[in-house]
């Protein structure tokens, strides 16, 4: 959510093993035939981008093959809870925003999953969200309050998109509405890629996403980006003004981490770290995530599950004070 330091870089080829503590040897001795990488949305958004990358990097070195598997439906529970039913020797791993873990717990009453479920492996990415526009709405809308105030004037048409119900980019455009007192439709898709596909069409008005779900088409004029969540500009549109920038107290930073069932062993979980750390940090992975918005970092298990702890209990307390449920 709110800015908090970063993690160190990972480190890079046969340091990492030594680092972790695992001998070299490890890569031999532990090798699985095959291992997957759940993904809780539709191939084509962020996440399953940043999946497939970092799975052609772990094969032949994590596993003899590494395949992607889109298990999309509610809101990313669905991969959540197929990861926690998986078998624990590393063969089954989640790649999954922050929402899933440290907000669903605080907003469905029901979650199939519970956060001991799953166990912290490594961080992959940085990444702000962004409040975007199509040619629904007029040319003359060019930052927040505009889309307010037309919003207030066509309320036919004043909603917007997100990638899942309770996601971060829905309860951020939901904070908006709350400060402003705006009346915003939210209209949730099975991740991002459905929703902009909407926004670009005009079947919605707008869309809160990551910002990298937008960096396409801003050139083109197709759409209009009006904020960014972080508490800086985005490196990635340095043009467009932070929701703070523009008099609403919105700021979030949201993070992709990897984990594996909660009944990993310590042993199979530094393994797996060791073997993301370098693959996080290949310059083309870096590179190719940044042209979709993303800063890809890395950490270890520990540092992963610190920040997934102090996420959760940020989240819980503005979750309560907001007074919001999955079914608001």
């Amino acid at each position: 959510m709110t800015t908090r330091r970063d993690f160190t870089r990972s480190l890079c080829g046969t340091a990492a093993l030594a680092a972790l503590g695992l001998p070299l040897a490890a890569r031999a001795q532990g090798s699985l035939e095959l291992a997957k990488i759940l993904v809780g949305f539709p191939a084509g958004g962020t996440t399953d981008a940043l999946s497939r990358r970092v799975a052609d990097k772990l094969r032949g070195q994590y596993a003899g093959n590494v395949v992607v598997e889109n298990k999309p439906g509610a809101g990313g529970q669905i991969a959540v809870t197929t990861l926690k039913d998986s078998p624990a020797d590393g063969s089954v791993m989640l790649l999954t925003p922050a929402s899933m873990l440290s907000i669903y717990p605080f907003t469905y009453p029901r979650l199939p999953y519970k956060l001991d479920d799953v166990a912290p492996v490594s961080v992959a990415c940085f990444f702000s969200h962004g409040f975007g526009v199509g040619p629904a709405v007029p040319a003359s809308v060019k930052n927040i309050k505009d889309f307010l105030a037309w919003a207030k004037a066509n309320p036919d048409k004043a909603n917007y998109g997100s990638p899942a119900a309770g996601s971060m980019p829905h309860l951020l455009a939901a904070l908006l509405a709350k400060v402003t007192g705006a009346d915003l439709k939210h209209i949730p898709y099975r991740g991002s890629a459905p929703g902009i596909q909407d926004l670009l069409g005009g079947q919605i008005s707008a869309m809160s996403s990551p910002v990298g779900d937008y960096l396409p088409y801003l050139k083109t004029g197709k759409l209009r980006l009006l904020a960014v969540s972080g508490t800086q500009r985005n490196p990635f549109a340095p043009e467009v003004p932070t929701y703070r920038e523009q008099g609403f107290p919105l700021t979030m930073r949201e993070w992709y981490g990897f984990f594996l069932p909660g009944k990993a062993s310590p042993q199979t979980l530094r393994r797996a770290a060791a073997y993301l750390q370098p693959a996080l940090a290949q310059p083309d992975v870096v590179a190719s995530m940044a042209q979709v918005g993303m800063e890809v970092q890395s950490s270890t298990p520990e540092q992963l599950a610190d920040w997934l702890k102090a996420d959760a209990e940020e989240w819980r307390r503005v979750i309560k004070t907001i007074g919001f449920t999955a079914e608001s």
